[in-house]
């Protein structure tokens, strides 16, 4: 019986996947294989040795202490794809609201409740309400992953001309952009040639406030900024001068902080990008679908900190999580030879500084073996699945 803790609340689409014979599934769960998790903060928890795995049910893993993980052999996986959806449509609405002064209007027209005339009033205030179209205007999409592809295919769909940016850029991704996004290798086209600017990349130590006063003082007077990938990406101190100055016109953040809340010409939602009932069932789907193949064959996929590695074995499958450096996989194939082992098939794949290794072996596999490669330098952590 593996358990699975959960530490938020998980779409029991979700959790349901998991067989009730093999796994326990909750949040009161002890001594946890596996958790699933969403924004619940992990960066202050201690991880017992049996723990296996955490599955973040969505893109971002600002929330867990990776590098800690890897170190300590614990998977981290999460669900790329799986909110896209849901975030490009909010990505959509937030162009509008940039442009439109909508929650102003609206919040104007509600004020006018009990008033007399209210018809006449607002036929005679909306004037000050009024904002540019985005057809025809250009839009700036830095990070063209599962997220920012689709809204640059749905921002050309809606007449807008596009430049997107990502130096990391897959094939996969690159082959279902529609072909007139202008794709650039240098993000100072996107600063200087965007009406409306969207962000839609990873926060790491180099993507800190990659939009800082210098950069926004290189783009268009009027500019349109949205950020609904993650609030540190951005300084809000700059885009609110920038914007007290007149150099942008509008900021949409999904991210609340006491820089940008109650400020005019600023539009902050509460988190609301993947906060649909089908994103989360998705992600949750995805989720408990990574920690079941990992736990009970070993594959992974998804992970921020190790590789991806799949592989269908016919006899005893040992996976080992190491460090990417040399020799290790000779002293492995090794202890192997040593216990009289033949290794019918072998995956390896590495991910910076971390690797991973299944081999596929014939015959009685020795439960020593694992206490044998866990001795080799290098060696984070050693299964067997039977």
């Amino acid at each position: 019986m593996y358990n699975i803790q959960t530490l938020n609340k998980i779409a029991a689409v979700g959790t349901n996947r998991f067989d009730s014979a093999k796994y326990k599934v909750g949040e009161e769960v002890s001594s946890p294989d596996a958790i699933m998790v969403r924004s619940a903060k992990m960066h202050d928890m201690t991880f017992e040795p049996n723990l296996l795995a955490i599955a973040r049910a969505g893109a971002g893993v600002n929330n867990i202490p990776v590098d800690k993980c890897a170190e300590q052999g614990i998977v981290v996986f999460n669900t790329p794809g799986a909110n896209a959806n849901a975030v490009k449509e909010l990505a959509i609405c937030a162009l509008l609201l940039a442009s439109r002064k909508i929650t102003e209007a609206a919040a104007w027209a509600a004020s006018l409740k009990g008033t007399p005339d209210a018809p006449k009033t607002v036929e005679g205030g909306k004037a000050k309400f009024a904002g540019p179209e985005i057809y025809g205007k250009t839009l700036g999409v830095i990070g063209l992953g599962a997220i920012g592809g689709k809204i640059a295919n749905a921002a050309v769909s809606l007449g807008m001309k596009v430049i997107g940016y990502d130096p990391f850029l897959s094939v996969n991704a690159a082959i279902n952009l529609n072909p007139r996004v202008k794709v650039t290798a240098d993000i100072n086209d996107i600063y200087t040639n965007s009406d409306y600017i969207t962000l839609h990349v990873p926060y790491t130590a180099d993507s800190k406030n990659m939009i800082d006063a210098e950069q926004i003082s290189t783009m268009k007077d009027g500019v349109r900024i949205i950020n609904l990938a993650r609030g540190e990406l951005i300084n809000s101190e700059a885009v609110v001068k920038a914007i007290a100055d007149g150099k942008v016109a509008k900021y949409v953040t999904d991210f609340a902080d006491d820089t940008v809340l109650g400020v005019e010409n600023v539009i902050v939602l509460p988190h609301l990008g993947a906060s649909t009932p089908e994103s989360e069932d998705n992600c949750a789907v995805m989720a408990a679908d990574e920690l079941m193949d990992y736990i009970e064959n070993g594959n992974i996929k998804n992970s921020v900190n190790f590789p991806n590695a799949i592989m269908n074995a016919t006899g005893t499958k040992i996976c080992i999580l190491h460090k990417n450096i040399p020799n290790v996989i000779a002293k492995i194939t090794s202890v192997c030879g040593n216990d009289g082992l033949n290794i019918d098939n072998m995956v390896n794949a590495s991910k910076k500084d971390n690797a991973y290794t299944m081999l596929d072996v014939a015959g009685d596999v020795p439960d020593k073996i694992a206490e044998e490669m866990s001795a080799v330098d290098g060696i984070i952590k050693v299964r067997i699945i039977k």
